[in-house]
């Protein structure tokens, strides 16, 4: 009985390795690496041809697919670019969180580093800023991508109203109002920067913006001064 089992489980390990199934981790891995394909070739073409014209046909052609292997894993075209909206979502989080980790603990530093976050190359360049003002645009017909953008605004929102808090105590009504003007203007400039790029840079972009800031808090005035060279 004992020697049966024995050579039923070499059995069952001979037919396994014979299979020709690969391993869980290398199957998530490739599907990880389709799925980080499929997004990336969905935002070239928002980029290409606008959100609208960006079809699974478009998404599919531009990763070099088939239409099936693009609606295996998102399931649908909406499933694609709400997919798509996170990532970039995700994207743009990691980078100012990261940026804040790095900064010193003083919140007018903290509030300066968050604003050059927003205007880095990686993050603000015509790409970039072609998707965004694309799903912008759907915002009130696509409750997905509402939904999303609530999620990730508001943490950012929560970020900023607390450094505005730490940086005039004295005036919490201001401060309470302040992030909200912060990321008016940076948006502004966003849309600027989109619609007008030959007449708006990064770099002036930033600058004005350092500029409000130092109105804003003109105790703090100096941690917002242009830095030297720049």
């Amino acid at each position: 009985m004992e020697q049966g089992r024995k050579l039923k489980s070499g059995f069952l390990m001979v037919a396994s390795q014979g299979s020709g199934r690969k391993p869980r981790k290398e199957r998530k891995e490739n599907a990880d690496m389709r799925r980080r394909q499929i997004l990336d070739a969905t935002l070239k073409s928002i980029v290409a041809n606008g959100l609208a014209k960006t079809t699974l046909a478009t998404v599919a052609n531009e990763a070099g697919l088939s239409q099936g292997v693009a609606v295996f894993y998102f399931k649908s075209k909406t499933g694609i670019l709400t997919e798509a909206l996170r990532d970039q979502y995700q994207t743009y989080e990691a980078h100012w969180q990261a940026a804040l980790e790095k900064a010193p603990e003083d919140p007018a530093a903290r509030l300066r580093t968050i604003i050059e976050a927003d205007f880095s190359p990686k993050i603000c360049n015509p790409s970039a800023l072609a998707i965004w003002f694309a799903f912008f645009g759907e915002q009130n017909f696509v409750p997905q991508y509402a939904e999303i953008t609530g999620e990730f605004e508001e943490k950012r929102s929560q970020m900023l109203a607390e450094i505005c808090h730490e940086l005039i105590p004295e005036d919490p009504g201001k401060a309470d109002k302040a992030g909200g003007w912060i990321d008016s203007l940076t948006d502004g400039y966003w849309q600027k920067l989109h619609l007008f790029p030959h007449i708006y840079t990064r770099e002036g972009a930033l600058e004005q913006t350092l500029n409000f800031l130092q109105t804003l808090f003109p105790s703090h005035a100096e941690a917002f001064q242009a830095k030297a060279g720049s």
